[in-house]
């Protein structure tokens, strides 16, 4: 790669997290003018593209590309059978959409806000700290995470995975303190908290949030 052009597969920059693998086109190529990601099914009947709208989340124009495989999606209630070479387009940010692909389906997302300079969703921001689950490198998730807190103070889901990835570097004082924040910001990571393996190692703990 050069400042000028590049040249990738999406195989190259694939890493591996919870469900389907994620390509991080967009930061890899430090593309700025729009977002870019793809995702591939790992196994049969696997969310792909999460069900969401982009009310909140940037109020984006979106493209999805079938790459490869065989999808199905679904826009406003609404199935759509979405074979390799199919394009989707969702123009209006709070149609709800989500896709559903068999084993080996990469997906090719592209998103920006019309008219607007674009900026990297907190979602993506994340997610990049999401992929050193997998190699268990928990100090650098931490690093990434409280870097993205640093600059969106009011992300709740930062600060649950933060609680998550201090929870896995032992560091029990700390998660604690994390996954109290994170239950008062959103009421769902009460309930996910009961059951997430992240956080089993500090669940005995007596001040560890109940329903």
């Amino acid at each position: 790669m050069s400042d000028r052009y590049a040249v990738v597969t999406l195989d190259e920059i694939a890493l591996g997290q919870m469900g389907a693998h994620w390509h991080p086109v967009r930061r890899t190529l430090d593309i700025q003018a729009f977002g870019m990601n793809a995702w591939t099914a790992t196994e049969d009947a696997q969310q792909v593209i999460g069900e969401h709208d982009e009310v909140e989340g940037g109020q984006h124009e979106e493209v999805y590309v079938v790459v490869s495989g065989h999808a199905t999606f679904t826009l406003e209630g609404e199935a759509f059978d979405a074979p390799a070479g199919t394009i989707v387009h969702v123009a209006d940010p709070s149609v709800k959409r989500g896709a559903v692909g068999e084993r080996g389906t990469t997906i090719l997302a592209v998103g920006a806000k019309p008219g607007a300079v674009f900026t990297p969703s907190p979602w993506e921001r994340t997610a990049e700290a999401l992929a050193f689950w997998q190699t268990e490198e928990w100090d650098k998730a931490i690093v990434l995470l409280e870097e993205h807190l640093a600059d969106t103070p009011d992300n709740g889901v930062t600060v649950y995975n933060l609680a998550c990835a201090f929870a896995r570097a032992g560091r029990r004082d700390e998660a604690l303190a994390r996954i109290q924040q994170a239950v008062t910001m959103e009421d769902r990571f009460l309930e996910m908290a009961q059951t997430d393996d992240d956080l089993a190692s500090i669940r005995d703990d007596p001040s560890f949030p109940r329903p």
